[in-house]
């Protein structure tokens, strides 16, 4: 990934939903003014969720994510439904599409009770709206268009950013701890697991929003950093840490000094800090044969050390001494049913959006059971973990 890649979690994610054959692929290609999704008069041409990152005028980075038919049928037909749903859980902004020619039926109006009961703006887009003559008392949300003529597509946008840009506080992952000129110290350690040529995700978008605040980012590999803090003609502002290297860098940090890492930012970032140090403490009740679901918000190629298939279970293992039964998902995959689990310990998921990791979240504390993070859990193993959050008095224990 390039530095000047918006990173998918961060974009404003649209999903087009609605009953097969109404059109939802062609509307998806009209607005995004690109053949994304394949099209054609067949029922359910689209089995699996489509989507797409891009600039999308006057909305800016989006990922655009086109579905299967909510009314599909069969053994196959249900897999898709539930990717569907699924998919859901990360969607900003969602577009009903429906047949202007048949108008809604009581899968849209599921569709709409789900959106609602998520919290999920929605427009209504009733396709094929040059096949009739479309009322003149549309609601605010309610538009008429044709993917076939163009019709109505412009305002759609429009809709969609309006909806998608709510007047809030911008998020931010330090820059709003921070004033101008701080120095900011951070550990990025580079080993076999590091991506060639770049850094991390969490750890570019940090550098970013440091210099957005004005303030001067000093990186440095963890082995370096005592030459690095004895160079700075005062003391650095904070030190932020890889995970991974919190116990070395907690040791040569004089105490006066703020300490944290990337994992506790983003969880603060992603909105799910609170219940992330709350879930780490459930794991001083590990007992043997207790299952734990370590979780990955994204897929990629495991090394022979993986932290979250490796090196998190022979610490978890090591720290509360008993035989725990690990379990592991990842991806887009996160299992609906949580309820056998005793522990959730998830990625930062730098790569999912908030509403995605706030649904996880949700999923978790609704079956009653805690869920924290690879970083929080770390520190608490560690014995620094409220080092870790002075930042943030309200979570001191």
């Amino acid at each position: 990934m390039s530095m000047n890649a918006t990173p998918s979690g961060e974009r404003l994610h649209i999903g087009f939903f609605g009953r097969r054959n109404a059109g939802k692929s062609s509307v998806v290609n009209a607005v995004t003014g690109q053949a994304l999704s394949v099209v054609s008069d067949v029922k359910g041409t689209t089995t699996d969720p489509v989507q797409k990152a891009m600039e999308l005028l006057p909305l800016g980075p989006v990922l655009i994510i086109d579905t299967p038919g909510f009314d599909d049928t069969g053994a196959l037909g249900a897999l898709r439904v539930q990717k569907t749903r699924q998919i859901l859980n990360k969607t900003d902004v969602a577009v009903l599409v429906v047949d202007a020619t048949v108008g809604k039926t009581p899968a849209d109006d599921e569709l709409i009770q789900l959106f609602t009961d998520k919290n999920i703006p929605w427009l209504l887009a009733c396709n094929k709206a040059d096949l009739i003559t479309p009322p003149t008392s549309a609601t605010e949300n309610q538009l008429y268009i044709s993917a076939k003529t163009g019709a109505g597509i412009h305002r759609l946008k429009e809709q969609l950013a309006r909806l998608g840009r709510p007047d809030q506080p911008q998020r931010r992952i330090v820059g709003d701890l921070l004033s101008p000129s701080d120095v900011m110290v951070l550990v990025t350690p580079i080993d076999s697991a590091a991506p060639k040529g770049r850094l991390i995700l969490p750890q570019q978008q940090t550098v970013r929003d440091i210099l957005d605040a004005d303030a001067i980012a000093v990186v440095t590999k963890e082995f370096q950093l005592r030459d690095a803090l004895a160079r700075l003609t005062r003391p650095p502002r904070m030190v932020i840490t890889d995970s991974q290297a919190f116990e070395k860098v907690n040791a040569e940090v004089p105490p006066e000094i703020p300490l944290t890492s990337f994992s506790i930012l983003f969880a603060r970032y992603k909105g799910t800090l609170t219940g992330a140090v709350r879930g780490a403490y459930a794991l001083d009740k590990i007992q043997n044969g207790d299952q734990i679901l370590i979780s990955e918000g994204c897929t990629h190629h495991r090394q022979c050390d993986d932290i979250g298939s490796v090196k998190l279970p022979r610490w978890i293992t090591n720290y509360t001494k008993a035989q725990p039964d690990f379990h592991f998902s990842s991806g887009g995959e996160f299992p609906t049913d949580l309820s056998p689990y005793k522990l959730v310990v998830h990625c930062g998921g730098c790569m999912l959006p908030p509403r995605e990791m706030q649904y996880r979240a949700a999923c978790a504390a609704d079956a009653g059971v805690p869920m924290t993070n690879y970083g929080i859990l770390i520190a608490y193993m560690q014995g620094i973990l409220q080092r870790s959050i002075a930042l943030f008095p309200d979570l001191q224990q």
